[in-house]
């Protein structure tokens, strides 16, 4: 079992990646990463809808109404999206996930410490980064730390987006409504939604990471 802390986040805004990119006019259906932490070479197989054009992302294999495409970066060249500024971090990428124009992934930091320097300078590349889900190992000793939350660091209304979106199931895998329709049964728009969420979930990290 790998010891440290266990994040799941994700990340939305424009230009996030081509996988993103590809989930905002299609269906991506699963990913693959070949790279590791400290490679100079990274590659992104992902699996979608045959019908969508993806620009100048590269098809590789088409079966049944299903085509992989492929992205790759070469040596030398800069972080392309959120995954590779986490894993410049020495902390590989693990179930990565595309949907509407967003990405979510889980990796292993160190300790809260690496795992604050990872979200500060992905919130430096990207308008939203949201804590999904963070779970710190035992220590060798057995015990481990306890993280407390104030609600009152929440406004009623980032309250009520969060509980509305967890019992529909946003935060599931796979997820059982998208921000539209959380945001209808809200009664707000999405753009008001991922606001009130993003402002919502920033807090909530903020105190979970202050240590």
């Amino acid at each position: 079992m790998d010891r440290g802390v266990y994040a799941e986040l994700e990340v939305t805004g424009d230009s996030i990646c081509h996988v993103a990119d590809a989930s905002r006019l299609t269906t991506v259906r699963s990913v693959s990463r070949s790279a590791a932490s400290g490679e100079d070479v990274a590659t992104v197989d992902f699996t979608a809808d045959t019908a969508a054009d993806l620009g100048e992302v590269r098809e590789v294999f088409e079966y049944d109404d299903k085509t992989v495409y492929r992205v790759a970066r070469g040596e030398g060249e800069p972080p392309q999206c959120a995954c590779e500024v986490v894993e410049c971090h020495g902390c590989p990428v693990r179930h990565l996930q595309a949907d509407d124009g967003g990405i979510t992934f889980t990796f292993v930091a160190s300790d809260l410490a690496s795992l604050r320097e990872i979200v500060v300078d992905l919130r430096e590349h990207y308008a939203g980064v949201s804590l999904r889900r963070l779970t710190r190992s035992e220590q060798p000793d057995g015990t481990g730390d306890l993280v407390f939350v104030d609600r009152t660091v929440l406004t009623d209304r980032q309250c009520e987006v969060l509980e509305t979106a967890h019992e529909m199931g946003y935060f599931d895998h796979p997820k059982r409504a998208n921000a539209t329709e959380v945001a209808e049964r809200l009664d707000i728009n999405r753009s008001t939604f991922a606001e009130h969420l993003s402002a919502a979930q920033s807090k909530l990290l903020d105190v979970i990471l202050d240590e």
